[in-house]
């Protein structure tokens, strides 16, 4: 109990006094304005390369993980947005939303930086790159998956033809669209803590503050969304803005939860090393 009184303190100092709730808004802001350009991005090259369904299963993978009632007013818009001709792959306008994109990726740095109190040291141009990559491994990967999701119902009917006891597993898509969007945000969570801040960290330095995040957004979401159901008046108070506003204050909520992920993670490192300092 006393070490964890320590590191809860020592996280939740840090937080406050390295402005954690001002580089949340920030965080939250820069995502959304990302999130346009990644799904535009990515649907330009989805169909550059053939795969004309990848909308629709993009728009999955990012909000299945949103409550409802977040979630369905925003990707029904972003459906819209996706679902509009651009003409070919290579063109100014796709190009600007690839490097907009990227510019959520460095929000995540800075507040990881932040969080893990380390000072950045690699140069601009390599951190725009490593952005970059992250934003086309991201595509590639919606895309893989876009094309599992196409072939599946292909390999589950000819599954079903020769083993009996699938044939109640036939009707949970919506599961596994749930399972595979959870896998991604684990993933790119281990990505985003392993690879983009400064210094180096293992595995292990990690694990606590993604499951912190996982758990977070599980409880913040369901709160939230029960605050929706039955207490909110935001569609009284912003009119036609409330699904904008919404989506602001959920993603606000969700990089608190990152933040202090990060924060975590630091404050058990540096726990560790004075209990090691003072043993040795």
């Amino acid at each position: 109990m006393v070490a964890l009184k320590r590191v809860l303190g020592d996280a939740l100092g840090h937080f406050n006094s390295d402005d954690g709730w001002s580089m949340a808004s920030h965080l939250a802001i820069t995502a959304l304005m990302a999130l346009f350009p990644f799904l535009i991005f990515a649907t330009a090259l989805a169909s550059f390369l053939g795969a004309h369904a990848f909308s629709d299963t993009a728009v999955h993978i990012v909000f299945d993980t949103w409550p409802e009632q977040i979630a369905e007013p925003i990707s029904r818009q972003v459906q819209r947005v996706l679902t509009v001709q651009r003409g070919d792959f290579l063109t100014y306008g796709v190009l600007a939303a690839f490097f907009f994109a990227s510019n959520g990726i460095e929000a995540l740095r800075v507040a990881l930086n932040r969080a893990y109190r380390v000072t950045e040291t690699r140069g601009f141009v390599y951190r725009r790159i490593q952005s970059l990559v992250f934003v086309l491994i991201a595509t590639l990967g919606f895309f893989a998956i876009s094309v599992l999701l196409v072939a599946a119902p292909i390999v589950v009917h000819v599954a079903a033809r020769h083993l009996d006891w699938i044939q109640p597993y036939l009707g949970t898509i919506t599961l596994w669209r749930f399972v595979i969007a959870s896998v991604v945000i684990v993933l790119g969570l281990i990505a985003v803590h392993f690879w983009l801040p400064a210094g180096r960290r293992r595995f292990v330095d990690i694990v606590p503050g993604i499951l912190f995040t996982l758990i977070g957004w599980i409880a913040g979401s369901s709160i939230f969304a029960a605050y929706l159901e039955r207490f909110s008046s935001y569609f009284v108070t912003y009119a036609g803005l409330a699904s904008i506003m919404i989506a602001i204050v959920f993603l606000y909520i969700v990089s608190v939860i990152f933040i202090m992920g990060g924060e975590l993670n630091a404050a058990i490192r540096r726990y560790l090393e004075a209990r090691a300092r003072i043993i040795g």
